[in-house]
């Protein structure tokens, strides 16, 4: 009986491990997509700016 229940216990840790994998997979993308937006958005400002003091030159 005790078998089986260290059988149990040990599959379960190792789906909870695999469940935090991908949470943390998830986190790791979302983050990088927060990133890229922001750089996307602020690269394309910062373009405008430098053209703007280019042509002001």
């Amino acid at each position: 009986m005790t078998r089986k229940i260290s059988r149990l216990a040990k599959s379960l840790w190792g789906h909870e491990q695999g469940a935090t994998a991908i949470e943390y997979g998830l986190i790791a993308a979302f983050i990088a997509l927060i990133i890229i937006g922001g750089v996307t958005l602020v690269g394309t400002d910062l373009s405008n700016v430098f053209n703007q003091v280019g042509n002001s030159v």
